[in-house]
C-alpha cells in the first residue's frame, strides 16, 4: 500500500454556486474540520477548487471513513505531494506502478493547473508513461486501466494519486438553513434526515411519545436513530413531546376513522410552533405518497391546512424499497425495525379514512379545547442532544 501523505478534496457541485461559492466552501471547510477534530496533527490548505489536508502520520483509513460522510465533497484522493519537477513526478509515478505488481494495465491522467509549467498535460502523460513502459511489464489501456495514476501540477508542488474515492456529494450541511423533522422510530424519517442534510440543511427533530403506551425502549430507539444520523452534522436536538393526553382526547372525541388525521393535524400544529421557537424555516417529514392512509394526497392536503410554514417531504416520490436501500446504506435500518412501537402504531386504527375532508376534521376538533392541550405539550417538552458520542456510550 502506498504511504500517501496528503488528502486532495474536490468540491464538485459547489463550483457552480457563483457569487455564493465562497460561503459554501467556507461551510464545507468548517464541517470537515469538525468531522476530523479528533486528529490534531492534520494541516489544512484551501484553494479555489480544492482543499488539501496534510496527514502528518494520522491514520489514513480513519480519515477516509470520516470524509466519506461529509456532504459537499464530490470526491477525494490520498496523494503524494512532490516538487513540481518532471523527474520527481515521473519517478513517483514509476514507483506507484511498481508497488502494484498485481496490476497489468495503466493510464496517466495529468492536469496542469500551473500553465507556466514547461510541459503541457499530454507531454506529462507521455513522459511518465514512458518510464513505466520501459521499467515494468505494464501496458497502456486508456479505456479501462487497472491502475489510473492522476497528476495535478501546481506552481510549487504536484499531487499524485492512483485512487479517486467518491464523496457523499450534495451541499455542506448547514449552508441552507434549518428544518424541524418529525422523527418516528420507523425506517422513513431517519432517511429523510439524511436527504435533508445532503441538501445543506441543518436538522432538528421532534418526536411524539405516548407514555405509558409507548415504552422507554421506543423512546431510546428514536434517540439512537437521531444519534446515528447526527454524524453527518455533528449533533441533533430532539424535542420529545408527551402526546398521551392529546392523543387519548382525539380518540374519545373523533373515534377510529379520523383519529390518525387529527393526530397528524395536532402534530403539525405543535411542530410549527416549536419550529418557530427554534428558528427553523420549515418542518419536514418522511412521508411517501400513498404509503399509508395519512399519506394519500387528500390526507396530506387536509393535514397541511392547519399550518402556514413550508413542509419539506424529501421521500415523497420514493417507494419503500428505495427508502430501505438508503436506510441500509446509512446504517439505520436494523435499529428502525426493532419491535418498539411509536405513538402512531400503538393506537393503529382499523379503518382509517383515506380521503378526509377539512370540514369533517374541523367538526371533530370543535368538540374539545385542543389549543390548551397543545400549549401544555410544548411547555412540558424535553430536549435531548443526540450525537454519535451518545450512541457509543449507550452501546458500551
Amino acid at each position: 500500500m502506498v504511504n500517501y501523505d496528503t488528502v486532495l478534496i474536490r468540491y464538485g457541485e459547489l463550483t457552480t454556486k457563483g457569487k455564493n461559492r465562497k460561503d459554501f466552501i467556507r461551510q464545507l471547510d468548517r464541517n470537515i474540520r469538525r468531522t476530523l477534530k479528533d486528529y490534531p496533527d492534520l494541516k489544512y490548505e484551501r484553494t479555489y477548487d480544492r482543499m488539501y489536508i496534510r496527514l502528518n502520520g494520522e491514520d489514513q483509513q480513519e480519515i477516509r471513513n470520516r470524509l466519506e460522510r461529509v456532504f459537499g465533497i464530490s470526491s477525494f484522493s490520498f496523494t503524494e505531494k512532490v516538487p513540481s519537477d518532471i523527474e520527481e513526478i515521473a519517478g513517483t509515478c514509476l514507483r506507484i506502478a511498481q508497488e502494484n505488481p498485481e496490476k497489468h494495465t495503466f493510464k496517466i491522467i495529468a492536469r496542469r493547473h500551473d500553465k507556466n509549467f514547461p510541459m503541457n498535460s499530454d507531454a506529462i502523460n507521455r513522459r511518465c508513461a514512458s518510464d513505466i513502459l520501459k521499467n515494468t511489464g505494464y501496458k497502456v489501456d486508456v479505456h479501462q486501466p487497472e491502475l489510473a495514476i492522476q497528476i495535478e501540477v501546481h506552481k510549487d508542488y504536484t499531487y499524485i494519486t492512483s485512487e479517486k474515492i467518491p464523496g457523499a456529494g450534495g451541499y455542506p450541511t448547514g449552508i441552507n438553513g434549518k428544518v424541524l423533522l418529525l422523527l418516528s422510530g420507523g425506517i422513513d424519517s431517519p432517511v429523510a434526515a439524511y436527504e435533508l442534510m445532503k441538501r445543506g440543511l441543518t436538522v432538528e427533530a421532534i418526536h411524539f411519545a405516548a407514555p405509558p403506551y409507548t415504552s422507554d425502549n421506543a423512546r431510546q430507539k428514536v434517540i439512537d436513530l437521531a444519534s446515528m444520523i447526527s454524524e453527518y452534522q455533528g449533533s441533533m436536538n430532539v424535542h420529545v413531546i408527551n402526546f398521551t393526553n392529546l392523543q387519548l382526547k382525539i380518540y374519545e372525541k373523533a373515534g377510529d376513522a379520523y383519529a390518525i388525521t387529527l393526530m397528524r393535524r395536532m402534530m403539525f400544529r405543535i411542530a410549527e410552533r416549536v419550529a418557530v421557537m427554534q428558528n427553523c424555516l420549515a418542518i419536514a417529514t418522511g412521508e411517501s405518497i400513498g404509503q399509508v392512509a395519512s399519506q394519500t394526497l387528500e390526507s396530506i392536503a387536509c393535514i397541511n391546512s392547519v399550518i402556514s410554514i413550508p413542509v419539506i417531504r424529501p421521500l415523497i416520490c420514493q417507494d419503500k424499497n428505495e427508502i430501505i436501500s438508503i436506510a441500509r446504506k446509512i446504517g439505520t435500518y436494523v435499529t428502525s425495525i426493532l419491535p418498539y412501537e411509536d405513538c402512531c402504531t400503538i393506537f393503529d386504527p382499523k379503518n382509517p379514512v383515506t380521503k378526509p375532508t377539512i370540514k369533517k376534521a374541523q367538526d371533530y376538533e370543535s368538540r374539545f379545547e385542543y389549543e390548551k392541550m397543545i400549549e401544555e405539550c410544548i411547555e412540558e417538552k424535553e430536549v435531548v442532544s443526540a450525537s454519535p458520542e451518545l450512541l457509543k456510550e449507550d452501546y458500551l
